[in-house]
């Protein structure tokens, strides 16, 4: 999910890519998205771009003419307009040819040039959103990235509200006072000062200054201990560093990389993978938090730690193959319970039988029954016949018996019909 380093590295390649170009037309969005469309359009306009925490503004410009009142008149615009991008789960922008343009891009920049190029903004699970006519989010605070002072007397003048309560992983992602913090990032800066992740917010920050006095003295020494369950969990004293220290360096530790998708040179993001040491490497744990956001760390997860402690599992992911058979017999395939098909084969099974046993007794004649054979005093056809019915459930096991008794009875009955001949 992109965080704060890559809303700014995609507001830098924007910069990087649209300067001197100048584009053209309406804006125009894909069909299948179900966000606002964009009501500028404009002969001639250039686009910059900036980032604050979790977004990315793009600046529309239209270029000075001579000729701003006839464009008005025609429906052109001649004010800039800002559009905010929130990227979700997989935003990012991408310059490339008309002939080029990518499958899920939903907002598009067309150039005026020719051949066209075309700034698209790429969302493949559609989770992002564009506002036009917008502005930052009220609601999220300061960038911890290039708003340090604001951002740091933000968290500390409010550390009495109810947010900090919380574990300190769940409120790194508050971006009321995180503006900028994600998964991977929580994960990186916890695991550095060695601070588990459920532990309450407030008991790690309630030492920090306002103002950032020991940016370049040791580590303070900080003491980490749950109140409300002090008879149950030991006093935790760690060696740590400026937790809201950490929040400003390590995002811009990311954007140093450069890369992360945007640079042709690292879009195999080895650089960003050897930098992590916690965020989904090999020995660490994970747990999912109250939100249910997996949380990576090391050690003890802390005595806020959820009660069921389920660490999420890889899902194997079956192949599925469509099948678009909707008929009756396909539906009363797929609803039919398991044990129902046995019991209409069973069933099955015990007419034939009978229609079996039906059929040898009118195919066998009297003369052939004359003829057979005797095997322990009875015929071999009668024998043959007691078995299939005996098979079919039609002589049940006491009447068997009793045919066993009779055999001698039989044996006399045949051979004074078969002397009589």
């Amino acid at each position: 999910m992109p965080e704060g380093p890559e809303l700014h590295l995609g507001s830098l390649y924007v910069n990087k890519m649209c300067a001197g170009v100048v584009f053209t037309g309406p804006v125009r969005k894909s069909e299948v998205s179900k966000s606002p469309d964009v009501p500028f359009t404009c002969e001639a306009y250039c686009i910059t771009a900036s980032s604050r925490g979790k977004e990315v503004k793009l600046t529309l410009t239209p270029m000075k003419s001579d000729d701003s009142k006839q464009r008005s008149k025609a429906g052109q615009a001649d004010q800039a307009m800002d559009v905010v991008f929130r990227f979700g789960m997989s935003g990012y922008f991408r310059f490339t040819s008309e002939d080029e343009l990518p499958k899920h891009s939903h907002l598009r920049f067309y150039s005026k040039e020719t051949p066209c190029r075309v700034l698209s903004f790429v969302d493949t699970r559609r989770f992002g959103s564009w506002q036009a006519n917008g502005t930052w989010q009220p609601d999220r605070g300061p960038c911890i990235m290039f708003e340090y002072e604001s951002f740091r007397k933000n968290v500390v003048t409010h550390l009495s509200d109810r947010a900090f309560d919380r574990p300190i992983c769940e409120v790194l992602l508050n971006q009321k006072y995180f503006n900028g913090i994600g998964n991977y990032l929580r994960a990186e800066i916890l695991f550095r000062l060695n601070i588990p992740p459920f532990v309450p917010a407030r008991s790690v920050l309630e030492g920090l200054e306002s103002e950032d006095l020991c940016e370049n003295e040791k580590p303070l020494k900080t003491e980490i201990k749950d109140e409300k369950a002090s008879d149950r969990v030991k006093k935790v004293k760690e060696e740590t560093g400026d937790l809201l220290r950490l929040c400003h360096t390590v995002p811009l530790e990311v954007v140093n990389q450069g890369g992360k998708g945007y640079d042709p040179k690292k879009e195999d993001y080895s650089e960003f993978k050897a930098w992590l040491k916690c965020y989904y490497v090999d020995g660490m744990k994970s747990l999912r938090d109250h939100n249910g956001r997996t949380m990576w760390f090391n050690g003890d997860p802390g005595p806020m730690a959820p009660k069921d402690l389920k660490s999420p599992k890889a899902k194997k992911r079956a192949k599925k193959t469509e099948d678009h058979d909707y008929t009756d017999k396909k539906k009363g395939a797929k609803g039919g319970s398991k044990s129902t098909p046995k019991k209409k084969v069973v069933k099955q099974e015990t007419k034939t039988a009978k229609k079996e046993i039906e059929k040898s007794e009118e195919m066998v004649s009297p003369q052939k029954k004359r003829d057979q054979l005797l095997v322990g005093g009875r015929p071999v056809v009668q024998i043959q016949l007691q078995v299939q019915r005996s098979r079919a459930g039609e002589l049940p096991d006491r009447a068997a018996n009793e045919e066993k008794r009779e055999a001698p009875l039989y044996c006399v009955y045949v051979f004074i019909l078969w002397n009589s001949f």
